[in-house]
């Protein structure tokens, strides 16, 4: 059984959770922190109640060393209403595993009505789908069919709402997918040659140092136990921080760009200009957009205010978001000069800039940012 004898590994469980749900903005996170936390001081088996008080149900995983997908999946299926809080059972043993309520990255059954997600019997080929071809991990498949109840409850909305169908596609490209290839051995590039550079500072590393050091002179399952657990918080607080990120930040600034670009017509006939009524994050959002709204032609120019230096700046659109490219340039006569001489080349008051490349350039006033990106694209 996944147990926690010592009362201060239980005291170190119960500050991490409380810390969880005291910051956590999200009601369903911060609950099931409160009630994790709770159950950790009092229960040494590392069980806790389900709010129902239902009995309690039991997921397994390999015991052994372990990875971070094992140790993301274990977190995950318990933010579910069905394994919430479920006790977490640490074995190979076919007739135990056999009795579980599900089980994780052993047993080599991939049954999802049976609530088994192993990934390393012969044959198996699962991807998350929807355009991605990794193959699956235990944490990917998890995240497949549980992710997007857990991102509806952080958003307060339905599953089948279009908001948590882009955050379940965003979360697993920006987070999930480097897991699942990590564990399966897939490169990152093509290529024959050895990397430049050993990086061990992504999460899979990192959760890979805590298992026991050959040296270290308790070897007990009870301390490796106590490591695994270690390791899911550490997965599990990682994959909050994407999921809250996805919500406070990606998705606003997203309807922000959406707005702005339906209303690019009032700033310009072209079309071809966006003006960001605030400031956001907003190329990958442009380009994701674009395609998906069918936006023809394709913008050219943003403008956006520069908070810090109260002036306005001009940004050509790059070709695609992986390279430095413009669309349109601003106007080669216009690069590298700045102020007065800028102004009297353009014939536009307030210049302040613009850059060598002609990427960026910079107005004092909206009006003269607007005029730059209304010349530039007729030069």
């Amino acid at each position: 059984m996944f147990s926690f004898a010592t009362k201060g590994f239980n005291q170190k469980l119960f500050n991490f959770h409380r810390n969880l749900c005291f910051s956590c903005p999200f009601p369903f996170i911060a609950a099931m922190a409160n009630t994790t936390a709770t159950a950790a001081v009092s229960s040494p088996s590392f069980s806790t109640s389900s709010p129902n008080h239902a009995p309690l149900k039991r997921v397994g995983t390999h015991n052994g060393s372990f990875h971070c997908d094992e140790a993301l999946g274990c977190f995950m299926i318990r933010l579910t209403d069905k394994f919430s809080n479920a006790q977490i059972v640490r074995t190979r043993d076919p007739k135990i595993l056999e009795s579980l309520d599900a089980v994780l990255d052993v047993g080599g059954v991939y049954d999802p009505g049976n609530d088994r997600y192993d990934h390393h019997q012969k044959g198996f080929e699962e991807v998350f789908g929807h355009g991605f071809s990794t193959k699956l991990s235990s944490a990917g498949l998890v995240y497949k069919h549980f992710g997007k109840e857990i991102i509806a409850k952080e958003l307060q909305l339905d599953e089948g709402h279009r908001d948590v169908h882009r955050l379940f596609l965003a979360v697993y490209r920006n987070f999930m997918e480097a897991i699942d290839a990590i564990d399966n051995g897939i490169n990152q590039y093509d290529t024959d040659k050895p990397p430049r550079y050993v990086n061990n500072t992504h999460l899979s590393s990192r959760v890979g140092k805590l298992n026991l050091d050959w040296i270290d002179p308790d070897q007990s399952a009870e301390k490796e136990n106590e490591a695994f657990h270690q390791a899911m918080a550490l997965a599990g607080s990682e994959f909050l921080d994407i999921v809250r990120f996805y919500v406070k930040s990606w998705l606003p600034a997203r309807s922000i760009v959406m707005e702005c670009i339906a209303e690019r017509y009032d700033y310009d006939p072209s079309g071809e200009i966006m003006v960001l009524k605030r400031f956001c994050p907003w190329k990958l959002h442009l380009f994701e957009l674009e395609e998906e709204m069918k936006i023809e032609p394709l913008i050219k120019y943003v403008l956006y205010e520069d908070d810090r230096g109260k002036q306005w700046r001009v940004q050509a659109v790059a070709v695609s978001p992986d390279r430095f490219e413009s669309r349109k340039p601003l106007p080669a006569q216009w690069r590298g000069l700045r102020d007065d001489e800028l102004s009297k080349e353009s014939g536009i008051p307030g210049c302040v800039f613009v850059h060598m490349s002609g990427f960026i350039g910079g107005n004092r006033s909206y009006e003269g940012a607007l005029a730059m990106a209304g010349a530039a694209l007729k030069l």
